[in-house]
């Protein structure tokens, strides 16, 4: 009986210290992704810089840009949502800088309203440099005949657009018309659910200690009873 009871707290103390680690594993991972998210909005929200000349997507992404041009070609629609109105689509278009031709995320216009004609003549746009990660295995393909995307496929657009490979999303509502509104870069979309993995993993420790005091408990009063 005695052998039993100290196998049920060496392996009762064993649970409990793992849940106890991987909760405070989700902690740590909870303060790295703030800081990580902190450092995301900070570069989203800097001064606006010139277009570099070569972007790279690890370095330069979210990067905060300025650039002057002109809106030319066909207008493309990617289906997507925004919180507060429902389905609709990002408009993306060419436009035309004095050392080449990139692509604009427009902003965002409700299912079933009127796409706005883009400003005429050379404008400044301010952004960022966004390589969305958005399509996977599930995507349906485009419906390039009338220029319908299910996602921010930067090569893919940019082939049809005949552009670099470079998306700038804009976050100034200059010029906005109609429905059209600006959906800038944020980090909503960026996953943090450690704070709620490291609540799971602490309440199974809470339990876990409950139910081993509980057996420990019926073990021992099983033992006094026997030696009784």
């Amino acid at each position: 009986m005695r052998a039993r009871l100290i196998g049920v707290i060496v392996f009762a103390v064993a649970g409990f210290a793992v849940l106890v680690a991987l909760g405070s594993w989700q902690v740590q991972r909870l303060h790295w992704k703030e800081a990580l998210l902190a450092r995301i909005e900070a570069r989203i929200a800097a001064d606006p810089v010139p277009l570099p000349e070569d972007p790279e997507p690890e370095a330069d992404k979210y990067l905060a840009v300025r650039l002057a041009g002109q809106f030319t070609g066909p207008v493309l629609r990617i289906q997507s949502a925004q919180e507060g109105y429902g389905a609709g689509y990002h408009l993306v278009q060419g436009f035309d800088t004095s050392a080449r031709r990139v692509m604009i995320d427009r902003g965002f216009v409700p299912q079933g309203a009127a796409l706005p004609e883009a400003p005429e003549g050379e404008v400044e746009i301010t952004g960022n440099l966004l390589w969305p990660d958005e399509k996977d295995g599930f995507t349906p393909d485009p419906d390039l005949t009338t220029g319908l995307f299910y996602a921010r496929d930067v090569p893919a657009m940019s082939e049809v657009l005949d552009t670099a490979p470079l998306l700038v999303v804009r976050r100034d509502a200059a010029g906005q018309e109609g429905a059209l509104m600006v959906a800038p870069v944020g980090t909503s979309s960026i996953p943090n659910d450690h704070e709620g993995y490291a609540i799971t993993w602490f309440s199974l420790a809470a339990i876990w200690l409950v139910m081993s005091g509980g057996l420990i408990y019926r073990i021992s009063k099983q033992g006094k009873g026997e030696l009784a």
